[in-house]
């Protein structure tokens, strides 16, 4: 036996012993309340959970993990029957019309008015300016497509290049326009026509008839049987003149029927009222505006040829006015063009023409789906 084994045998063998501490038990005390209690046994099942490492959890020896997972897919759920709600189901949003409109793609936004009446609308020959009732509507349209009234290209548009939307510039050429706001009466005829579509009204008016200063009295275009009354082309009021028995001259401006009146070729002009209001307020020593006591209603609206998704924008943009209360664009639009010519327009015998209804017309909600970050009406 070598010396190193005999040293190891004669080294004694020391056992170093660990001792843990016993474990405390927390038992429920008997003398504590129901809720001390409840709280004790909630403290124990925690200890026995997470005080003894040499126990392995697996997924079926605890149901939290099956709960968390069953929470994550009833919000995935949700979350997807959400986005499909919001994106893919019902009416339009008004992005969604934006976009099949075309409206986004536009830098600028032509439109065809009426360039020679007078509180409808107007432009100065001297300075090119515009002004009338419906070049005011049609800013408020452009606005709330997210035109800048710099952005708006307004072209003079005679009444049969309405239908055509088609309007001119100030050199004569022709130009294609977006939309028409040109006095343009609603009737099923025109809405019949491939390439008009309207708007919800945005003007109630009737139709009237003027005569040069010292004229008898008028009470209906009967009194002018065999005579000749001027109007205007595919105008609405030629029906009720030429059922009057009325000889009709025809022309595409109204300014042209005036001075045909002017030289004697036709005694009378007749047309809607709001339409000669404005010739009669700028000259009023010089005609006699007569109403005619028609019921019959002359409903503007806006055309916007064969884009029903404009139509639906254009539609929101009139509910808007009409609905919210803080719009006041509308009313501004008709103080400032049409409600200052009632004043001129009394007939000889101190009667009051109406020009058109001061208030605007109920315009139809367009089915538009509201996205969290739109505010589409009130």
């Amino acid at each position: 036996m070598s010396r190193l084994d005999a040293g190891r045998e004669r080294a004694p063998v020391r056992k170093i012993v660990v001792r843990r501490p016993p474990r405390q038990r927390v038992v429920p005390r008997r003398d504590a309340g129901a809720r001390q209690r409840r709280g004790d046994r909630a403290l124990i099942g925690l200890r026995r959970t997470f005080a003894r490492p040499d126990v392995v959890r697996t997924w079926g020896a605890s149901l939290a993990p099956w709960r968390l997972a069953a929470v994550g897919v009833v919000i995935v759920l949700v979350l997807g029957f959400s986005w499909v709600r919001l994106f893919h189901m019902g009416p339009p949003s008004v992005e969604d019309l934006r976009r099949a409109a075309g409206v986004d793609e536009w830098r600028t936004l032509p439109i065809g008015v009426k360039d020679d009446q007078p509180g409808v609308a107007y432009r100065d020959p001297r300075d090119g300016s515009w002004s009338g009732f419906d070049v005011d509507i049609a800013y408020m349209i452009a606005e709330d497509l997210g035109f800048r009234r710099d952005d708006v290209r307004f072209y003079g548009i005679e009444s049969e290049d309405r239908a055509r939307m088609e309007g001119t510039d100030r050199k004569g050429n022709p130009v294609p326009v977006k939309m028409v706001i040109a006095s343009y009466s609603i009737t099923p005829k025109r809405e019949a026509e491939p390439n008009v579509m309207f708007s919800a009204s945005y003007l109630h008016t009737e139709q009237s008839v003027i005569t040069l200063r010292g004229h008898g009295k008028v009470a209906s275009l009967e009194e002018f049987k065999g005579k000749e009354v001027c109007t205007l082309s595919a105008s609405t009021s030629a029906v009720t003149a030429s059922s009057s028995g009325a000889t009709l001259i025809r022309r595409n401006r109204v300014s042209e029927c005036f001075a045909e009146m002017e030289n004697g070729a036709v005694g009378a002009v007749s047309t809607d009222a709001a339409i000669l209001g404005g010739f009669k307020a700028r000259d009023p020593d010089r005609y006699d505006h007569w109403d005619l006591g028609d019921d019959k209603t002359e409903a503007w609206g806006i055309s916007v040829g064969d884009n029903e998704a404009l139509r639906d924008l254009v539609d929101l943009s009139l509910y808007r006015s009409y609905a919210d209360p803080k719009d006041s664009r509308w009313e501004r639009a008709f103080q400032a063009n049409i409600a200052p010519e009632v004043v001129a327009n009394i007939e000889p015998g101190g009667t009051a023409v109406p020009l058109a209804r001061a208030q605007q017309p109920l315009a139809r909600r367009p089915e538009v789906r509201e996205l969290p970050w739109e505010e589409v009406v009130p």
